[in-house]
């Protein structure tokens, strides 16, 4: 399937409940990550960051180094300030689940995050494959993975400290948009309801 074709399939699908959605694009979520947030994020998220960060083996300096450029997320429902992220079979590394157990406890979240754990645990040994040897800025050879892992993480602590409702993440494993804002209908319904 053609990179995007599940976004796409999923938009489309929420189109059609009249539920629109952009492009998520802020400038306060940004390739520097934890090292370039507003001050209200660093100081509540910024802690937990950091300790992600490292645990992922990230390199402050080529980080430091990065433009402060958006990060571009899936999507945004901008009546309700609600950012959705689209989960497909890569994100559920070994590195993402290291991520989900450094989160601090009662941290709002927009999803279940002990299903998000066990997903992680039964589909690494796929991601984890992934772009294995792809490198990435920040996080150095091989480090793509790492970095997805991070971003994903730098999302969830981060969009609830600037006044947003959590993140929701819908998993999508089988490459079938429509079919997994079908499964999750009527709790986007109710979530983008204004």
């Amino acid at each position: 399937m053609p990179v995007g074709a599940a976004q796409t399939a999923f938009r489309e699908a929420a189109a059609s409940d009249e539920i629109q959605l952009e492009v998520a694009k802020v400038s306060w979520i940004n390739q520097r990550g934890h090292l370039a947030l507003p001050k209200v994020a660093a100081k509540i998220a910024g802690p937990a960051l950091e300790a992600i960060f490292l645990a992922l083996e990230g390199q402050a300096a080529a980080q430091q180094g990065k433009r402060v450029i958006a990060l571009p997320g899936d999507f945004y429902h901008a009546p309700t300030g609600t950012f959705i992220e689209i989960d497909e079979v890569q994100h559920f590394t070994s590195f993402r689940l290291q991520t989900l157990e450094l989160y601090p406890p009662g941290v709002p979240l927009g999803y279940e995050i002990s299903f998000f754990k066990n997903l992680c645990r039964q589909w690494a040994p796929t991601a984890d494959k992934y772009r294995a040897a792809k490198d990435a800025t920040g996080f150095g050879p091989g480090g793509r993975r790492r970095q997805r892992a991070y971003n994903d993480a730098l999302r969830d602590l981060v969009i609830p400290t600037m006044g947003h409702p959590p993140v929701i993440r819908i998993p999508i494993l089988d490459d079938h948009g429509a079919a997994a804002y079908l499964r999750h209908r009527e709790m986007l319904l109710l979530a983008m309801s204004p």
